[in-house]
């Protein structure tokens, strides 16, 4: 199912003042029940995300397609909440209890930036929202859209939040700044780096992976803090796990070792994925570089 851009830009701007009426709960029930209607209508990409959890967590086609398709629900689930921000503003701590604050104030009290890592995981947008609410100073990576109009609104979804976008596109002097600033940098480090990332095994198997967060937390010394938002049964709870900072990697301080500190995110991140599987997003082709996954 391939929409045009003004199809697709017409439905978003129309769904996104629904979800501004609509109360949390009928909202986010709506947005599971588009997430389930994409799921029904995308086959052939569903027929690659089932084949590449069946591969990756070695469980049967069963299995995998609950997977999948939580994992649609959850997409939909999540477009429907970020899509409301600016009418649920502050009230965003109303539905995400977090845990672990105090590791990443420990991180964050030491001046030297600090890198927030997180995957396609649950909302990740939601976990930037509420430390933003919280006061801390959150910024995000931009991504260039194929019709800047959504470029945009996913600049002014986040900034109702008080969430601001490092440039319309990944700037890296930008990123650098914040942390030494002693800001919060917002990293999805599970994307396929292509001929620029460095190979490392991702849920056990070799991906190409970005390496610049490593790089920047060495040079500055900023801690690299994982953050998991995980969506609890009701649908529209959820539990921000903030875990201590990561440590050293292969016998050196984390960043030292570029490899072996890589490593060790894509370990965290793995270890949060197998145990909800359902809340990563299994339509991203992870491997493509690596092994030809499509």
């Amino acid at each position: 199912m391939k929409l045009s851009p003004g199809l697709t830009w017409s439905l978003l701007s129309g769904f996104g003042k629904l979800m501004n009426f609509l109360p949390q709960r009928a909202s986010v029930k709506l947005g599971e029940i588009i997430g389930m209607l994409v799921w029904f209508f995308s086959r052939a990409r569903v027929d690659r995300a089932e084949a590449r959890c069946v591969r990756v967590l070695q469980v049967g086609v069963t299995r995998a397609r609950s997977i999948v398709l939580e994992s649609y629900r959850n997409l939909g689930r999540g477009l429907a909440e970020v899509l409301r921000l600016p009418a649920t503003g502050d009230r965003v701590l109303e539905y995400v209890e977090v845990h672990g604050e105090e590791n990443l104030k420990e991180a964050f009290e030491k001046g030297k930036g600090v890198i927030g890592l997180t995957a396609h995981f649950g909302n990740w947008e939601y976990s930037a929202a509420v430390l933003s609410v919280k006061g801390y100073p959150l910024n995000a990576i931009g991504a260039d859209q194929r019709d800047p109009r959504i470029t945009n609104l996913i600049v002014s979804l986040r900034a109702a939040c008080g969430v601001k976008t490092i440039s319309k596109g990944f700037d890296l002097k930008g990123a650098i700044r914040c942390l030494r600033e002693g800001e919060i940098l917002g990293v999805l480090l599970d994307q396929d780096f292509g001929e620029n990332g460095i190979v490392v095994p991702f849920m056990g198997i070799p991906a190409s992976t970005p390496f610049g967060p490593v790089k920047m937390a060495d040079r500055i010394g900023s801690a690299v803090v994982p953050m998991f938002l995980v969506r609890r049964p009701d649908g529209i709870h959820h539990d921000l796990y903030i875990l201590p900072a990561l440590g050293d990697a292969g016998g050196e301080p984390f960043g030292r070792n570029v490899e072996a500190s890589l490593t060790l995110c894509n370990d965290v991140l793995s270890e949060w994925i197998m145990r909800y599987p359902g809340h990563w997003m299994w339509l991203y082709p992870r491997w493509a570089s690596t092994t030809g996954d499509r």
